[in-house]
């Protein structure tokens, strides 16, 4: 079981909890805090996770130090950081690893102050800088290389990516993949084509096999409109065979999850999916909406560009959101990989538009759009 939670196989691990109930044997909180972290992974849902902690209640479990960690980790994974904030507040006693739960959910969920509330670590340069000096000189504590990562990413999104590459020049060790990648995101966000060359370099190096560092590099060709370079990067990946992992966003209604891809028909409801979207477009046109086609990376005209924007399939799942669930009610969504640039400013205007509460996780943060805005503060 706890080899299916470390994959994030929900279905292998409840396949092995279940049987082992059936026979009488009592869980102990060991086993409910495995089970309940492989609810953690982005194939299960909410409702599961829901369903094993009011199990850890009825056996009164839930108050253990495991068992309540690895609750907080749960809820704040699935978009729920108000039920692990509530976890979090009703533990008894705490360590390392809960502190680190609460911390990283808010972070994910883009909550800054509330980060600072909890250990004051919010992520503005000066203030990180402080820390991370504090930690060296008055505390005298080595550096780890997920330090070095953490100061990377917090001068890369603060646009100080001289700062950022100095840092990782400076460092006693070799900058590690998760260094490269935190640089090589912030370049695709600020446009920096020759240190965003040099970072998917880097990264590549080091993971020929993974495709973000190809897609990524790709995007900043692309959006500096030098496709013949862009096209070396993807003949690079199909010489390395790196496969790029399809996009697709799945929903949760009424208990079922519903997914789709890109351009996806194989809905049941598709003609009111894509009613519902040529409606939204013709709202979101009024608002001055203009398609951000730098985030194609087709070589084609610019109508058939908007064209693949349109279909998304975070955008799917959103038109079918909004049919399938009640007016008013939040909509939450799941993508395998992040959501571009354009489906972003829409998913802004869609929840003034429908007046939602729309949070999206993609593969790199939860989203949480309200009013118009978003918990990311468009850094993603």
């Amino acid at each position: 079981m706890v080899c299916n939670a470390q994959k994030e196989d929900v279905v292998g691990a409840i396949k092995i909890f279940l049987p082992l109930t059936r026979k009488g044997v009592r869980p102990n909180e060991f086993t409910l805090s495995s089970i309940i972290n492989a609810c953690a992974g982005p194939s299960a849902t909410v409702e599961q996770g829901k369903q094993f902690h009011a199990c850890s209640i009825k056996l009164r479990l839930n108050n253990t130090l495991c068992l309540s960690s690895a609750l907080v980790t749960m809820y704040a994974k699935m978009g729920n950081i108000e039920s692990a904030n509530e976890v979090f507040k009703r533990q008894g006693e705490r360590d390392l690893v809960s502190w680190n739960s609460m911390i990283s959910g808010y972070a994910q969920h883009g909550q800054g102050n509330k980060v600072l509330e909890v250990f004051e670590e919010l992520r503005l340069v000066d203030e990180g800088k402080r820390y991370f000096n504090m930690m060296v000189q008055d505390y005298h504590i080595d550096p780890t290389m997920g330090h070095y990562s953490c100061m990377v990413d917090l001068y890369s999104r603060a646009g100080k990516l001289e700062k950022a590459m100095n840092l990782i020049n400076s460092m006693p060790c070799t900058a590690d993949a998760n260094v490269w990648r935190a640089l090589l995101g912030a370049c695709r966000v600020h446009r920096n084509l020759e240190l965003g060359k040099l970072a998917a370099e880097k990264l590549i190096s080091l993971q020929p096999q993974d495709s973000d560092a190809y897609v990524l590099l790709s995007n900043i060709y692309a959006a500096a409109g030098n496709w013949q370079e862009r096209d070396k990067v993807r003949r690079l990946m199909n010489e390395r065979k790196v496969k790029k992992q399809p996009g697709y966003s799945w929903i949760e209604v009424k208990n079922k999850t519903y997914t789709f891809l890109a351009g996806d028909v194989s809905h049941p409801l598709t003609n009111h999916i894509y009613s519902k979207l040529d409606e939204l477009n013709n709202r979101l046109k009024d608002m001055g909406y203009q398609p951000d086609t730098d985030y194609v990376l087709h070589d084609v005209e610019e109508e058939h560009k908007a064209a693949f924007l349109y279909q998304h399939s975070e955008r799917l799942a959103i038109a079918f959101g909004l049919i399938a669930k009640p007016p008013g009610s939040p909509i939450q969504i799941l993508k395998n990989l992040r959501v571009c640039g354009d489906c972003h400013t829409v998913i802004k205007l869609i929840s003034v538009i429908e007046a939602r509460d729309i949070v999206v996780r993609d593969s790199n943060r939860y989203h949480h759009f309200k009013n118009g805005l978003c918990s990311c503060g468009d850094y993603w």
